[in-house]
């Protein structure tokens, strides 16, 4: 019955990224104009000869299929992502694979780290205000999740960055490396660099994550520790400390695990303008500057790397559920 289970969800994670790859190129081709469109008003503001920007424009638009129908540019376009061909951006003039490749990486890192430092903080803390509803803890951590879902992240990426200049006199603040180890090959010295400048953004990040699984954690212990399973455990004298973690816990902690994949989404969407204000060298200031110069194919590889890394992570929080819990094969 797991087989079958994780058979029946690959197929629709195929489907639904299938869909979202139309869904990518019509919205990347829905604004008015294209590249050539920004590339001719460039070669104007330079006064160049309308005959030198006609035949630039001519030469472009015939080197990157410009010219073809829609369905045959995405169809390209598609062939080419599955022969592990991303296609060549325009403005950057770059093979894209080589653009995003490090770049979908350090933010695949980043959003893991955010994600884990979520669970491990928001879970014991929803569990706690659960357990002593309605006392001054409680009460804390609530009016602490609310904080943390009101504020936004790159207010609270402003807020760390006037705290570390002002208060702790820092000088290195924003991006991942320090100026010696962007450019340099990684190694032990580079990596421990790494971990001194990510905590900023992988904390920024979590911040609104951690505030919405506390409040889901508490709310289904809440609801579990009223149930008669509880009830009969305690009877059985199982210790207090074994109900919570092993019966109660285990129950509750079901729609956590079904939310990681859409927590993942709201890290990846928040580390785009959080990246941009941090300046990080994540895939957020990469896709902005190619929506701005509708740079259309590295655009639209964007948009569907980001969207298989939140299916994928979907589809593997549904196989960690379906494994903890035998009912989900069923349904």
């Amino acid at each position: 019955m797991l087989g079958r289970y994780i058979l029946k969800r690959f197929l629709q994670m195929i489907a639904v990224l299938l869909v979202v790859s139309v869904v990518s190129f019509v919205v990347i081709k829905l604004p008015p104009g294209d590249f050539l469109t920004v590339r001719k008003a460039e070669l104007e503001s330079r006064q160049a000869s309308e005959a030198q920007t006609l035949a630039e424009l001519e030469l472009l638009r015939e080197r990157y299929g410009l010219d073809r129908p829609d369905h045959v540019q995405y169809l390209t376009w598609l062939s080419g992502i599955l022969k592990g061909d991303f296609g060549y951006s325009f403005a950057k003039r770059d093979r894209i694979g080589t653009l995003i490749g490090r770049r979908i990486m350090l933010t695949m890192v980043v959003a893991t780290l955010s994600i884990a430092l979520s669970v491990i903080i928001a879970v014991p803390i929803g569990a706690y205000s659960a357990l002593r509803q309605y006392s001054a803890g409680d009460y804390f951590f609530t009016l602490l999740g609310f904080l943390g879902l009101s504020l936004p992240n790159f207010l609270f990426a402003l807020l760390i960055m006037f705290v570390a200049v002002t208060v702790f006199g820092s000088t290195s603040i924003g991006g991942l490396f320090s100026p010696e180890y962007v450019s340099a090959p990684w190694s032990l010295a580079k990596a421990v660099d790494f971990l001194k400048h990510v905590w900023i953004p992988v904390l920024v990040l979590a911040t609104a994550g951690t505030a919405e699984i506390i409040r889901v954690v508490r709310a289904r212990m809440l609801d579990v520790m009223g149930q008669p399973f509880i009830y009969t455990a305690r009877m059985k004298g199982i210790s207090e400390t074994r109900v919570v973690l092993k019966h109660a816990l285990r129950v509750a902690i079901n729609p956590v695990i079904s939310g990681l994949g859409m927590n993942a989404r709201m890290v990846v969407s928040g580390a785009v303008v959080t990246s941009v204000v941090l300046a990080l060298p994540l895939i957020g200031p990469l896709l902005l500057e190619a929506l701005l110069t509708e740079d259309m194919y590295l655009a639209a590889d964007i948009l569907l790397l980001l969207t298989v890394a939140l299916v994928v992570g979907n589809f593997l929080s549904d196989l960690v559920l379906a494994w903890l819990d035998p009912r989900i094969r069923y349904g």
